[in-house]
């Protein structure tokens, strides 16, 4: 199923610019707190707990001064009971932060006025000082106050004569604990056209506090009042909303424009410049200096791949032209031959013998050169291995198989030697070339040289011979360049070498000085 939905999205996944992208993205980043905030109800939190909030305050200063107007309330100061000292055994303090729309139960709306005992006389003493207070703060803050004696009747406020003991509030406010309670608003009725998105629109914060007077509980408090509507609130705080969604597209503004000097402009120049590249005409730039660290580095990359292209461009170019010079003698000598040999059909036997001879052996050089290329071409596509190889033991292979009468070779160096990362026929191919080499050059005895470095193996090769001239030996590997083309040389034997042996890490060099030294070095495996 997965796989099916991943098949239908890359069939039908628009075509976009990184532009397009990474706008997007930073736009449904940056939206997310106000989709968070209205659809995860955190705004509307905020109302209700706000609502809350403004209710324990007006109960806590009602309670204090309903407190010091009761009848029997000693003179003087009303003592602050903190429960946390251990002075009272009640707690009034609201757990205002409790609230949340998604968790907390949404009660149904307070039922009718119960029927009840008339209230006591002390609590009517004290709603007949306390009225008008309540009636200020009522108009006011158009919260519904009712005052409720110490059996839950109503002394005072807007609602009839009963008793609302039964209500779990006002029960929690007589045992001593203030309480605050979601329920459903009865009388609401929609304003907005997507009000029903609100889940607070329709509900009413109660909030309940016990009158505790010498330490009992006389009386109770009961306040009621509708939170405010979320897109009320969203209108009466649209001057701060608007502010805000300025900022964050001024914000969005410049991030685009740092990101597009960063990311989209170099690489959109890098596009174009690697197009032009590709045709042959540019280079590919600096990188811009405004650009991500990372893009400055795929120029840099980019730079490089250019650069060897370009070089793989002009050997090859070289190679084709060397190859079509090698083979255009040993051919031109084949089509002379058979062409005399066509012409004079009665040409004498001693003379044919002779023309055909030299037909094949232009032929063998033919075969030899494409033996070689093929040769060479392998060592350039080799791959490099992990192969280990006891170079000890491949030098000294190699060095009994080359000794023969008048050509003594010596080795000299490390008895064990470290393993190397060259396969062993990679290396017997390397030192055999160059021993032959030695010996065609008229050397009669040549040193083999063992020594570590760092973490490569060095072997040197030099011998008694009379050596390559200076003025050659920049040359001396590269495709064609040969010294004894008379005796059959192609001049691709160290030009195969060294590829083979760049192919696994390593090198192959000539020294500079009198005597001709050959100098390998070979990766030591870890």
């Amino acid at each position: 199923m997965i796989g099916g939905i991943k098949d239908w999205a890359k069939r039908h996944w628009p075509r976009m610019r990184l532009r397009t992208i990474l706008f997007a993205t930073l736009f449904l980043v940056a939206a997310l707190p106000g989709f968070g905030a209205v659809f995860l109800r955190v705004y509307e939190n905020t109302l209700v707990r706000q609502t809350e909030a403004e209710l324990v305050a007006q109960g806590a200063a009602l309670s204090a001064t309903a407190a010091a107007l009761w009848p029997a309330a000693p003179p003087g100061r009303v003592a602050h009971h903190d429960v946390s000292a251990g002075n009272h055994p009640y707690s009034l303090d609201a757990p205002s932060s409790g609230i949340d729309l998604s968790t907390t139960p949404i009660r149904a709306e307070r039922p009718p006025v119960a029927a009840g005992a008339k209230p006591s006389p002390d609590a009517l003493a004290a709603a007949a000082r306390l009225s008008p207070i309540m009636d200020a703060t009522r108009s006011t803050t158009l919260a519904s106050i009712i005052l409720l004696d110490r059996n839950g009747s109503i002394v005072g406020g807007s609602s009839a004569v009963g008793s609302y003991a039964a209500l779990p509030e006002v029960a929690a406010a007589l045992a001593g604990s203030a309480s605050t309670f979601l329920r459903r608003n009865g009388a609401y009725r929609a304003t907005y056209r997507f009000e029903w998105l609100s889940r607070a629109a329709a509900i009413r914060v109660h909030y309940a506090r016990p009158i505790i007077v010498g330490n009992r509980v006389v009386g109770v408090l009961l306040l009621s009042r509708s939170a405010r509507a979320l897109f009320r609130g969203l209108y009466e705080d649209r001057g701060k909303i608007a502010l805000g969604i300025a900022a964050i597209f001024g914000l969005l503004v410049v991030l685009s424009g740092v990101i597009s000097r960063g990311v989209t402009r170099p690489i959109e120049q890098l596009g174009a410049e690697t197009r032009a590249v590709a045709s042959g005409r540019g280079r590919v730039p600096d990188p811009p200096p405004t650009a991500a660290i990372e893009i400055q580095g795929l120029y840099a990359d980019f730079a490089v791949m250019a650069a060897a292209i370009e070089r793989r461009s002009r050997y090859l170019r070289d190679f084709a032209h060397a190859v079509s010079h090698e083979f255009k003698t040993p051919l031109a000598g084949i089509r002379g031959a058979v062409e005399l040999l066509q012409d004079h059909p009665d040409m004498a036997a001693e003379d044919r013998r002779r023309f055909l001879a030299n037909a094949d052996a232009d032929a063998r050089r033919l075969t030899l050169l494409v033996t070689r290329l093929l040769d060479l071409a392998r060592a350039d596509m080799a791959e490099p291995g992990e192969e280990r190889t006891d170079a000890a033991d491949v030098v000294t292979r190699v060095a009994d198989v080359s000794r023969t009468a008048g050509f003594s070779i010596e080795i000299v160096g490390l008895i064990v030697l470290p393993i190397v990362t060259v396969p062993a026929p990679t290396l017997e191919a390397v030192l055999a070339t160059l021993l032959e080499n030695s010996r065609q050059a008229g050397a009669q005895s040549v040193t083999i040289q063992l020594s570590t470095m760092d973490t490569q193996l060095e072997v040197r090769v030099n011998d008694d011979g009379p050596g390559v001239p200076l003025a050659d030996r920049g040359r001396l590997f590269e495709p064609f360049f040969t010294t004894k083309r008379d005796t059959g040389g192609t001049g691709l034997g160290l030009a195969i070498s060294r590829s083979l042996i760049e192919v696994q890490k390593g090198s192959l060099s000539i020294m500079d000085g009198e005597i001709t030294t050959f100098v390998i070095r070979l990766p030591l495996a870890r």
